[in-house]
């Protein structure tokens, strides 16, 4: 389970008493997520969700991640609002770590992605980019192309453990994204981590979009990249193209896309395959034993980063 702060009866019940919510009536972690640790709280008023924020989050951050929340929900964009206590505020500290609640979203995230739910994704993500044209502030993203390198040689020695040979292609694969990564694209807020289990559906329509703790300023078709990624390959890693096609419509549907845009994806999603190959590889060597949190596979995002590399043009993704 993705919980890494264990939290007692009696500090909830002092934390809750700060807001307008009534007592606890039960309290459960949620496996989901790897970054923070999530719990699900039933209230007298309602079912909320608990996040106390660890450690590789900046709490210099929060703010951006709690503002943005409540800048996108006021704009009709089904993500989690964060609750405010009696002083107005929405952060505050519980066992040591910073801590909020947020609006709890039903629905569930899809376990068999159909080319109907990368449309409804596409048409939702285009729509987030829309809503967060207006919001004044600003963050870096953390894990943008400038970071790989340097997150890299903090795993390069271990690289070829997981697979031999994996550190010299990861190196020079580095090298090309450096050389190759655009510039003086549409800038703007991006989730940057809109994986399947960070959207829910009811009744296979979008119900809601969560995590947004790696939210940044960055190329708004990074983030359609990174749902390339996340969403358009099937189980055995063949790439879908009529997925693609479908999630890349719903986006054009709302957002047209510039013609540097399209032509700059085969690199982008080269980078999004390079990013979380890196976090997972960095996790898969770093994890100590007796974790809660299994680390994820980072061939999975090897294989990816390949097939990127080897399409000739935007053309694979089902644009024309």
């Amino acid at each position: 389970m993705a919980v890494y702060t264990e939290v007692t009866d009696d500090a909830l019940d002092a934390f809750l008493e700060q807001y307008r919510v009534g007592r606890a009536l039960s309290c459960k972690g949620i496996a989901e997520g790897v970054e923070n640790s999530n719990y699900l709280v039933q209230t007298e008023t309602g079912p909320l969700i608990l996040t106390l924020y660890e450690k590789r989050v900046d709490p210099g951050d929060l703010p951006f991640f709690l503002g943005l929340m409540d800048h996108l929900a006021a704009r009709d964009i089904p993500c989690p609002t964060p609750i405010r206590g009696h002083d107005g505020e929405t952060l505050r500290e519980l066992a040591g770590r910073p801590a909020a609640l947020v609006s709890f979203l039903s629905g569930m995230w899809p376990r068999r992605i159909t080319p109907h739910h990368c449309n409804r994704l596409g048409g939702a993500l285009a729509r987030l980019h829309a809503a967060g044209r207006d919001f004044a502030m600003t963050r870096r993203n953390g894990l943008g192309v400038g970071d790989w390198r340097p997150l890299f040689e903090r795993c390069a020695d271990h690289a070829d453990d997981v697979e031999p040979g994996l550190g010299a292609e990861l190196d020079a694969a580095l090298a090309d994204l450096e050389a190759a990564w655009p510039g003086g694209l549409p800038l703007g807020v991006i989730h940057a981590d809109l994986f399947p289990d960070n959207v829910f559906f009811l009744r296979d329509e979008i119900s809601g979009l969560i995590d947004f703790y790696f939210a940044c300023t960055d190329f708004l078709a990074y983030d359609i990249a990174v749902c390339l990624n996340a969403w358009c390959f099937e189980a055995r890693g063949e790439f879908n193209v009529t997925k693609a096609r479908r999630l890349l419509d719903g986006y054009r549907a709302v957002r047209p896309l510039e013609a540097g845009e399209m032509e700059a994806l085969p690199v982008l999603a080269q980078g999004a395959a390079m990013r979380f190959l890196l976090t997972r590889l960095f996790d898969w060597v770093n994890t100590p034993e007796g974790a809660l949190v299994r680390p994820k596979d980072p061939r999975e995002y090897l294989y990816k980063l390949r097939f990127h590399r080897d399409v000739a043009g935007p053309g694979a993704y089902g644009l024309e």
